[in-house]
């Protein structure tokens, strides 16, 4: 019996399978998860804690950074201490209630995380349109209200999906045949109709990500205008240098979740193990790179990682 029932209807406990089809490989494809996770872990802690003790970072751009880093080790560590403990231990049951709290953690942080990437996008469109304004419009007040809102849009647009999940009765069958509970993959175990979850799921996924990517598209083809009207060559590419990073941190996020997000839904004819890998490594590889990406392309972070490191000032 894979899943007793009490008196509520629903399952006492969840079987995830971890990635099906792929059984026999799995203890050593769990090594490098182990290892993006470590390095996103201390990745992102060390990022928090140069922005935290060095004063000088305490602009816009770094606050954002913290929240990004603070969001990324939150949904990581939602999903991979489990993943791995499938993968090593086969620990493969997961308690209901366990399972509703993953799934929270997972959508709201991650619209939280789009939320971020937006207002870093705004950041560079005001450093770069109006240089001279900026530190009288992005205040840190500012910058705190629109990390308030980004949460709060995260938990209250996230809420209802544990709650409707809550209400609904579910098949015998408790197998859910990835490494984590996610929205969809949980709901294709209740035994009733869906319609309305379902449409909920997208209004939020469509909301949350269309109003994202439409304010991060205009402020960079206005960033865009504004670099190509630079008279100094070498002005351009500082400003295109400041803004590649942040598009490839877009690009992490954006491309798996999106492909996780549709196959759910209409990806029928996509091996089942491609989808279970993206969809493990969507909740990963952005939380590992951004430490990396930024650590790299921003000067003053990785000065203080080397004065860190070698115990002494950079040349």
């Amino acid at each position: 019996m894979l899943a007793s029932e009490n008196s509520s209807s629903h399952p006492v406990f969840f079987i995830l399978l971890g990635i099906p089809g792929l059984k026999n490989a799995q203890f050593w494809i769990a090594f490098p998860l182990g290892v993006m996770y470590v390095v996103a872990t201390v990745g992102n802690i060390t990022i928090l804690h140069i922005i935290r003790t060095d004063h000088t970072l305490h602009e816009p751009m770094y606050l954002f950074l913290a929240m990004l880093a603070i969001t990324d080790l939150v949904l990581s560590s939602s999903t991979q201490p489990k993943m791995l403990a499938i993968l090593w231990f086969h620990a493969h049951e997961i308690e209901y209630h366990a399972c509703l709290i993953q799934v929270f953690f997972i959508h709201a942080f991650s619209s939280v995380e789009s939320g971020v990437l937006m207002a870093m996008a705004l950041d560079r469109y005001v450093a770069i349109c109006f240089p001279l304004h900026h530190p009288s419009i992005l205040t840190p007040s500012l910058v705190g209200k629109l990390g308030a809102v980004v949460m709060v849009r995260g938990l209250l647009w996230v809420s209802p999906f544990c709650f409707m999940i809550s209400r609904m009765p579910f098949c015998p069958n408790q197998v859910i045949p990835q490494s984590y509970c996610e929205h969809m993959a949980v709901l294709k175990l209740v035994c009733a109709d869906t319609t309305i979850n379902r449409a909920y799921g997208l209004f939020v996924a469509f909301s949350v990500a269309g109003f994202d990517m439409s304010v991060i598209s205009i402020s960079y083809v206005m960033i865009l205008r504004t670099v190509l009207g630079l008279p100094s060559g070498e002005a351009r590419l500082k400003a295109f240098g400041t803004c590649a990073s942040h598009i490839c941190v877009i690009l992490a996020l954006y491309v798996p979740a999106l492909f996780t997000f549709l196959t759910h839904r209409f990806g029928h004819h996509v091996p089942q193990v491609v989808h279970i890998m993206l969809a493990n490594l969507y909740l990963l590889v952005p939380p590992m790179l951004n430490p990396i990406i930024y650590g790299v392309r921003t000067k003053q972070i990785r000065d203080r990682v080397v004065q860190g490191c070698c115990g002494k000032d950079p040349e």
